[in-house]
Parts: C-alpha cells; structure tokens; sequence
C-alpha cells in the first residue's frame, strides 16, 4: 500500500515540481500517493492538478483545515509563503510551526521542509533584514525539536526571478546594443541559481527515495554557483544580444528595487561577503547537486528553454 505524501504550495514553482516528479519516475510514484493541499480548491490551476493527484484544501491559518488535509498522511513536503514587512519573520515562523504541530498531532512519519539558512547567525549580525530567512531558519530549527523525522531543501536564487521580477534583469545601457546585469556587488560575486519549477523534484525526489540515508540533512539545492558576469554571459548567449554585469551603487540598486528593498539589498550583500550558505558554499552546493535524483538544469538550458524578452 502506497505511503500518502501530502504536497503544500502544490500550485507554485516547489510544489508542483515535486507532484510532476513523484508521478514521472517510476520508483516513486509506486512508492506513494500524492496528496495536493492548497489554499484555494476552485483555482484553474488546482482544477487541472485535480485531474492527475488528490486536491484537498488546506490553509496555515485555519489549523482545522490542516487537521483534515493531514489525515493519515505519512510523509510531508512543506514550504511557506514569504512576508515582507514588519512582522514578516513571525508571520513566516508561525505558518511553520502550524504544518509541524499539525503534523505530528496527526501521526505523520516524515517531514521535508523548504528552509532557508539564517544569515543573522552566519555573519555574526551584520545581516539582520531578511526576515525571509530568518522565518525558514527558526523554523527548522523548531522542527529539528520534534518527535518526527525530518529532511530539509534549502533552494538558492530562482532563475525563474529573471523573469518574474523585471527589475532583476537587464536592462538597455541606452546605445541601442547593450544590457546592462546591474547589482550593487561585485560582478564576480558567485550566486546559487537553481530552476525552482524544474527541479525541486529532483532533490525532494531523492529524499523520498531514501529517507532515512538523508534524516536531518539539508540539500543546499543549485545547480552550480554562478558570477554575475557568467550570468550576463549566459543570457548574451541565449538572447544574442550583449549583456554585461556591472555593479553600481547600493543607493542605486535600492531604488529601482520597488518592493522589499532592504532584502534584496542583503540578499545579494549577504552572499557576496559570506556565501549563501556560509563558507562551506560551494562545497554544500557541490554535494547537493551530485545526490540529486536527476541532473539540474543549467542556467544556459534554462534560458534556452524560457529566452528572456530584451526589448
């Protein structure tokens, strides 16, 4: 009998990837029945995923609906929803900490989180402004307390972001034939991209597959660390058009940033002087990548498949 694997943000980039994972691979999708929550049922997009998985309603802040969504479930993958703003860690926290209780309440085996690390505890203080993480980290750090075994999927930057958000990408320098990749770090500073919709699954995949190899791990999730020069690089070679990385000033990074400026200022700032993930980056990254189940996705693949519009 199939083990019921319960998926939050089934509708969103992390989500679905693992859904479209576990029901592709043949190993897995014997191994269990999937269980779709979401806060909206009547959505087009829960419509068509109820076609393929079990749909059940389930929101953070009604703790009866996760009562009922958590039913005989055995093994969880959750993640939370950012909130900027003042409050935003609490608020982040506390959507955690609900799923967890909930879910050892309800007797559930396995719980794989989507964390983030804490960079208030990695630079000792210096960064303090991104409650994004810090909701995520103290969230693991609660969940690490509780009787239930536990994985966690740390993702680095979204490629998808270059799209998303408009303001992360080139933009034209004014003669005509250059776009401009600006930040207010180094364009050698190295980043961890990683396709968030393609390949979440993978690494969440490879935890189902052996979840008892990888209780109390955490894949810092990403293809590879990339420059912001190899970035631009990589989108004059999809896009054929010549883009550069260049660094300006924060003042300047702020102000075209039109939501949360303080976090994408230390998001970058944080990295650039103390790796995503703390000095042991590239080597958490290397081993993530290598134990995924499946091959990420390069940031040139990606732009091939998804072509940025510089216009």
């Amino acid at each position: 009998m199939s083990n019921i694997l319960a998926v939050f943000g089934a509708t969103g980039r992390q989500g679905s990837s693992v859904i479209d994972f576990v029901l592709s691979d043949p190993e897995l999708s014997q191994k269990y029945k999937l269980r779709a929550i979401t806060r909206d049922v009547n959505s087009e997009k829960a419509k068509a995923l109820a076609k393929k998985v079990e749909v059940v309603q389930g929101d953070v802040l009604d703790r009866a609906s996760l009562e009922t969504a958590l039913t005989d479930v055995h093994t969880i993958f959750a993640m939370t929803t950012p909130t900027f703003g003042p409050g935003g860690q609490e608020t982040e926290y506390q959507s955690a900490k609900t799923i967890a209780d909930v879910a050892v309440a309800q007797g559930a085996t396995y719980l794989i989180f989507s964390t983030l690390p804490s960079a208030n505890e990695i630079s000792a203080g210096k960064y303090t402004k991104l409650s994004h993480f810090e909701g995520k980290a103290q969230a693991e750090r609660y969940i690490r307390t509780l009787p239930i075994k536990s994985a966690f999927y740390s993702p680095g930057f979204f490629m998808e972001n270059f799209h998303a958000m408009p303001f992360l990408a080139p933009r034209p320098a004014g003669d005509g034939t250059t776009w401009v990749l600006e930040r207010h770090t180094s364009p050698q500073a190295r980043v961890p991209l990683i396709n968030a919709s393609g390949d979440t699954g993978k690494f969440i995949g490879a935890i189902l597959a052996d979840p008892d190899r990888f209780e109390g791990k955490t894949f810092c999730a990403a293809t590879k660390l990339y420059s912001w020069e190899e970035t631009a690089a990589a989108m004059s070679e999809a896009t054929g058009k010549r883009v550069v990385a260049r660094q300006v000033p924060v003042q300047e990074f702020r102000a075209m940033t039109p939501f949360a400026p303080d976090e994408f200022v230390e998001t970058f700032g944080f990295g650039a002087e103390f790796g995503y993930y703390g000095e042991e980056t590239e080597g958490l990254v290397a081993w993530a990548a290598e134990n995924a189940r499946g091959r990420p996705l390069t940031l040139e693949e990606c732009l091939k498949a998804h072509p940025l519009q510089l216009v």
